[in-house]
């Protein structure tokens, strides 16, 4: 996949790209494996907002992503690469020896009639494959990770996002996630050989306020900008400065550089080395 820039025949289309999708399957979604969502606005069921700058945007199916990958030695074939709105990455349809069929999170380098397997144990390391932390190699780029075995991938899902096997020693394995952070991870839990499909999407330019709120993204203003009854930056002439020792929230709290991860949370024992600061 490549990046497409759009030809500058008006100011909204100066700036605009996307990813080139001349690539995906040109099918409707499989109906059976399509939800139901519904858009709160941010709001919680007091009907009072909660999260600021969410509201409208384009309808969406949910597509039901097969996060868990337990179907165990049986092979799938990947049928369509797809794009899903409801995430940065692509996603890509197995259809199963046995005619289920199950949507998994695409990875980069994977194509239409590939074949991938989930097993424990005693697998080809090849990409789109999935097993435990323990039966891949030391140093295999690996993404789609549980953090409890069974539990379901939770980190590495998104476009691009992958995370590297460093050391497996007892019962952890440790690895180095984007951030640089280092931590354990049962080595029972699995994990899906390669890298997200989508890697580009970082370098989208969204070119145009229409498209965010055809995202569901609502604008969002400059505290500097408000009046001081509005936010604790407002006031001034033109572009002052927000005259205080550290930014705040709207609501007086501290903003930009606090630590939001709670000092007692049960898997920083988990961490061998905290992220470096850029």
């Amino acid at each position: 996949m490549s990046i497409k820039v759009y030809r500058p025949i008006s100011n909204a289309r100066r700036q605009m790209s996307i990813i080139d999708s001349s690539s995906l399957s040109k099918v409707k979604p499989e109906k059976s494996l399509l939800a139901i969502t519904k858009k709160t606005g941010g709001r919680n069921a007091q009907g009072k907002i909660t999260v600021r700058h969410h509201g409208g945007g384009e309808k969406q199916f949910y597509r039901i992503i097969d996060f868990k990958r337990d179907k165990f030695g049986v092979p799938g074939t990947v049928a369509t690469i797809e794009y899903d709105p409801n995430r940065t990455a692509r996603i890509a349809l197995l259809r199963y020896k046995d005619g289920e069929k199950r949507y998994i999170v695409a990875l980069e380098g994977i194509k239409i009639g590939d074949e991938l397997i989930s097993a424990k144990s005693n697998i080809e390391i090849k990409t789109g494959n999935c097993t435990a932390l323990e039966n891949i190699p030391i140093g295999t780029i690996i993404c789609n990770v549980e953090l409890k075995p069974g539990g379901g991938a939770i980190m590495a899902r998104s476009a691009g996002a992958w995370c590297k096997l460093v050391a497996v020693e007892g019962k952890f394995a440790q690895l180095r996630l984007p951030s640089s952070e280092i931590r354990f991870v049962p080595k029972e839990c699995l994990a899906t050989i390669g890298q997200v499909s989508a890697s580009e999407h970082m370098h989208i330019a969204i070119g145009k306020a229409g498209r965010k709120r055809h995202m569901g993204v609502k604008p969002t203003v400059k505290g500097k900008n408000m009046n001081p009854v509005d936010h604790p930056h407002g006031g001034g002439e033109g572009h002052s400065p927000i005259g205080l020792k550290y930014p705040k929230t709207p609501w007086g709290k501290h903003a930009l550089g606090v630590h939001t991860r709670k000092l007692n949370k049960q898997s920083n024992q988990l961490i061998l080395q905290r992220r470096k600061k850029k």
